[in-house]
């Protein structure tokens, strides 16, 4: 008997190109294309704290789950967004998320993009390497076992 739950999960979406888009609206795609984001979904504070932890990698420097919800709010007020999901659960359960797909990494409680890489590195060499792969590789496996 095969067990249904997965070991892991992925929702990759894919989108127009990027062209001449506001620094916010690239990061909530990246948030869509990964599924870290539903499209419609009004709650997408995950965007803010994706793009603190990514401003703060310029910096090599990491946050609290605190800081980190300071500067989020700081980034809503900004934008003039409203400032809901801004509860320190509510950071601290999205960052789970985001440590979940490997693109953060948490040590002393302290938070920051994998290894300080980019995006894009993380991209590939975490989600792609480690989760799209392998799932693609499990698919072809039951696949052949249809086959036969």
């Amino acid at each position: 008997m095969v067990k249904d739950t997965p070991i892991s999960e992925i929702i990759l979406r894919k989108y127009e190109r990027p062209y001449k888009i506001e620094k916010r609206d690239l990061i909530k795609k990246i948030c869509l294309s990964l599924g870290l984001l539903q499209p419609g979904d009004s709650r997408d504070v995950i965007v803010d704290i994706l793009q603190v932890l990514t401003e703060s990698q310029k910096e090599k420097k990491k946050l609290d789950s605190i800081e980190i919800g300071k500067r989020v709010e700081e980034l809503r007020k900004k934008e003039n967004l409203e400032i809901k999901g801004v509860a320190e659960s509510n950071i601290r359960r999205q960052l789970k998320r985001l440590r979940n797909l490997m693109i953060i990494e948490k040590n002393n409680n302290l938070y920051c993009l994998s290894e300080f890489e980019s995006l894009n590195k993380i991209f590939e060499d975490k989600i792609e390497k480690f989760i799209v792969q392998p799932s693609i590789e499990r698919i072809k496996e039951y696949l052949k076992e249809l086959d036969n």
